[in-house]
């Protein structure tokens, strides 16, 4: 049984020396897969992102956004930021906090069926819709306390949504539909697609 063994053995090993090219042609073949992977279509895309406000059928804003992605499953998200800091009055040791607003945009693609492409978003809007007066009280002797009149504190609105949709080169969709419960006002987003030649 072990001169069996033995002599396979020393058979497998003969036939590896004396055909050469056919160890590399089977390393090839198990790489080739490997290979096909990495130079995966590479397609640039231009995303336009458009969010407007509605108060009833009045149209009250209109935001325009654009970014270039690449459409490929090995690429991180490209990110968009704009906005402001805000001031707010904490009513700690007379403290102001500044609170980020403005709209944060996420978006990657990848290939999707028969010439479409998987876009996916995050979009993220806060504004300041308002103010509101808030009254400052300052404590006084004896446990009485003063009233010191009033200022203005923001009130800051916030959306957001994170979707995936298909898309083919030239097509626009509506993509969301949001009603702020408080204002009443409407938020839609249309998205459209573009592939850069």
């Amino acid at each position: 049984m072990k001169r069996t063994g033995t002599a396979l053995l020393a058979l497998v090993i003969c036939t590896m020396v004396a055909n050469p090219p056919l160890i590399r042609a089977q390393a090839a073949a198990e790489d080739k897969p490997k290979a096909e992977a990495r130079t995966e279509k590479v397609t640039p895309l231009k995303i336009q992102l458009v969010i407007t406000e509605y108060d009833g059928d009045k149209k009250v804003k209109s935001l325009p956004y654009a970014t270039y992605v690449n459409a490929d499953r090995g690429y991180q998200f490209t990110k968009v930021r704009i906005g402001t800091k805000v001031p707010v009055y904490t009513g700690k040791d007379s403290g102001m906090q500044y609170i980020d607003v403005g709209t944060n945009i996420d978006c990657r693609a990848t290939h999707g069926d028969a010439g479409s492409f998987r876009v996916e978003l995050v979009v993220e809007r806060s504004w300041v819709e308002s103010d509101v007066l808030i009254p400052v009280v300052k404590p006084a002797a004896e446990d009485k306390s003063e009233f010191a009149g009033q200022f203005k504190q923001p009130i800051i609105r916030q959306f957001k949504t994170e979707m995936e949709i298909s898309l083919r080169d030239g097509q626009t969709t509506e993509s969301t539909v949001a009603t702020d419960p408080l204002s009443g006002k409407v938020l839609k987003i249309d998205i459209s697609l573009s592939v850069l030649k």
